[in-house]
């Protein structure tokens, strides 16, 4: 099938907040880093129009800014790149379709997102992976914070068995209640938990770009390579 028959933006319709387009104006470190979100994302749409064409199997990857390597030195810096690059076994000979977007919350991967990954899925690409990294926004928003674990279990009774899903790192209340549900998740399906839980994960020191709030080239590192031990893990025990 050919990727013109699928057509996906990168890019969040609803734009940057208020919030983050007030401190871009004064805030040098965050205006560079929000000038990235334009041009990764039409780089990513069109690796995704690669991957489409290659007729490989895909590695779906749902998400936000995240997975869109905001923060990195280049697109393919960034988490997803980086395990492309020194991919385990379970992706090996896969594309990879980035479906995430920056910005992007819960109820954007249920609607949005899927709707994507069914279009494609229904278009006769074999899907092979799915990975789900989402939730940062909806934690950092009092309004969404407050559905955000009935969202996240609802979104995790409907992606594709075998997603791979990242709990948070945070020791916040509202993030163990999310990591709970993802939890609770796993044991009702058969899903993947990619535990960001771990002490690296939760120490950012030199690890975090300009804004101070997304992952550097390093910090992406060490999310691709905790990726890649829980994608190790999966193939071990295929």
């Amino acid at each position: 099938m050919e990727a013109m028959s699928f057509t996906y933006s990168n890019l969040n319709e609803r734009g940057p907040g208020r919030v983050v387009s007030k401190l871009a104006w004064v805030l040098p470190g965050i205006r560079s880093v929000q000038a990235q979100v334009e041009p990764y994302a039409q780089w990513w749409a069109e690796s995704n129009r690669r991957a489409l064409d290659s007729g490989r199997g895909l590695w779906v990857v749902l998400g936000d800014s995240m997975s869109q390597g905001i923060g990195a030195s280049a697109p393919d810096r960034g988490w997803v790149g980086q395990l492309l690059a020194e991919p385990p076994p379970r992706i090996e000979g896969l594309a990879a379709l980035n479906l995430s977007f920056t910005g992007a919350r819960v109820d954007d991967v249920a609607g949005r997102q899927l709707d994507a990954l069914e279009l494609v899925r229904d278009q006769g690409h074999r899907i092979e992976l799915v990975t789900l990294l989402i939730g940062n926004n909806d934690l950092m928003s009092p309004r969404w914070r407050k559905t955000l674990d009935a969202s996240m279990s609802a979104l995790l009774d409907r992606v594709p068995e075998g997603t791979v899903v990242a709990t948070q790192p945070g020791f916040q209340r509202a993030a163990a209640s999310l990591n709970a549900v993802i939890e609770d998740a796993v044991r009702r399906r058969p899903l993947v938990v990619a535990d960001f839980r771990v002490p690296h994960m939760r120490d950012w020191r030199g690890r975090l770009a300009q804004d101070h709030f997304h992952p550097n080239d390093r910090g992406y590192a060490g999310m691709a390579s905790l990726v890649r031990d829980t994608l190790q893990g999966v193939h071990s025990a295929g």
